[in-house]
């Protein structure tokens, strides 16, 4: 197998035989010629269905992951409602890891519970806990983030998969934090890796999209019929700029960690900070984990105000060259309030976030200046 920056820039991306385009061409077509009835070129019938620039994008995804297939949709909650409705029926039950992202706990905690579909939040760091949590012969998936969102937390991927694979749950990692550069969980012994390709993998802040990335024939077959029945399959526009992202995501990940980390150093020494949250620093809890089944240990931080709410809000207020907005993963720095801003639904519940919390998504910018506007953000 090639190297992965070299599967980022080639894969599913082939010279167009008729043209030579050494770009995946913009497929905006809704429909596709037939050659008689039922004579599909290249199988191609209705965009929906099949559309040639997600199908690189697709082709891509799995060779970045190593898994069998990969599917791309309209948003990484797009992606996430697919799965869950693939894998789960009414009475079926799921397994939550205790920090998740806010978007993923209202879809399970509000949406997928009217279906009849009911969860249970879990600490993935202690086996036992995640034991007592499932529900045998009902609980059909243990759903992972690692790196959490916000709180970065690490868990054991290999370990959780051994425990859902016990129970007969499939074990679902978020990869959106780390990305494939960094981490491959299907190599661990994960069944599907979600990503919300806005994130990392487009990498420039202008497109919305999310992705399923399957190591088993007959579960990548199964999402496929639930991807085209359900339809909220990504654009082909959509497509073709998360294509363009990852061809620099190795490089953009080594400035976006490299920066993290210098940041981190400094954060942990600011006095107006109580806490801060990098798996990049040798006391961080998961630091051991994340040492083992990543490559390095991302862009994303989190810090905690000694001052508490009201200072974390003046923080994120005062910055300037960090942006104050939500989203992550592009090649600008941006600060947000989780408990305020995408963390919201999740107050009042078991996952809820600290409101003296900020996260940072640490952008490719000089790190000095990062830190200067750091420096009269925090004064």
């Amino acid at each position: 197998m090639s190297g992965f920056d070299t599967r980022a820039i080639h894969a599913g991306q082939d010279p167009n035989p008729a043209t030579g385009d050494v770009v995946v061409p913009l497929h905006l077509a809704t429909t596709f010629k037939q050659d008689g009835v039922g004579g599909l070129r290249g199988g191609y019938e209705y965009a929906r269905s099949g559309n040639p620039t997600r199908a690189a994008l697709q082709e891509l995804l799995a060779s970045l992951e190593e898994g069998v297939a990969g599917l791309a949709f309209a948003s990484g909650l797009a992606a996430e409602d697919t799965l869950l409705r693939t894998v789960c029926e009414p009475g079926s039950h799921v397994v939550l890891g205790g920090d998740a992202y806010g978007g993923t706990y209202r879809l399970i905690s509000r949406v997928v519970s009217r279906w009849g579909v009911e969860h249970t939040p879990a600490d993935l760091n202690d086996p036992d806990a995640l034991r007592a949590a499932i529900r045998p012969g009902s609980t059909r998936v243990v759903w992972c983030e690692t790196p959490t969102n916000p709180l970065l937390n690490v868990a054991d991927i290999a370990l959780t998969a051994e425990v859902a694979h016990e129970a007969g749950a499939i074990l679902v990692v978020d990869n959106t934090f780390a990305s494939p550069y960094l981490q491959r969980p299907l190599t661990l012994g994960a069944d599907v890796v979600v990503h919300s390709t806005t994130k990392y993998l487009g990498g420039h802040s202008d497109v919305v999209g999310g992705a399923l990335v399957v190591g088993d024939d007959d579960l990548a077959e199964q999402l496929a019929y639930h991807q085209n029945a359900m339809g909220a399959v990504s654009g082909p526009l959509s497509d073709w700029l998360v294509v363009r992202g990852i061809k620099t995501l190795g490089v953009r990940m080594d400035r976006h960690q490299d920066n993290a980390g210098r940041i981190a150093e400094y954060l942990l020494e600011h006095p107006a900070v109580s806490r801060v949250l990098y798996p990049g620093l040798p006391d961080h809890p998961g630091h051991d984990v994340a040492a083992k089944q990543m490559s390095g240990f991302g862009g994303m931080l989190s810090f905690r105000l000694a001052a508490g709410e009201e200072a974390a809000l003046r923080a994120c207020e005062r910055a300037q060259l960090f942006t104050l907005a939500e989203s992550l993963g592009g090649v600008e720095s941006l600060i947000e309030h989780p408990h305020r801003m995408t963390h919201a639904s999740a107050a009042g519940s078991p996952l809820e976030v600290p409101a003296d919390l900020v996260r940072l998504s640490v952008g490719i910018e000089d790190v000095d200046d990062l830190l200067a506007d750091l420096e009269q953000a925090l004064a």
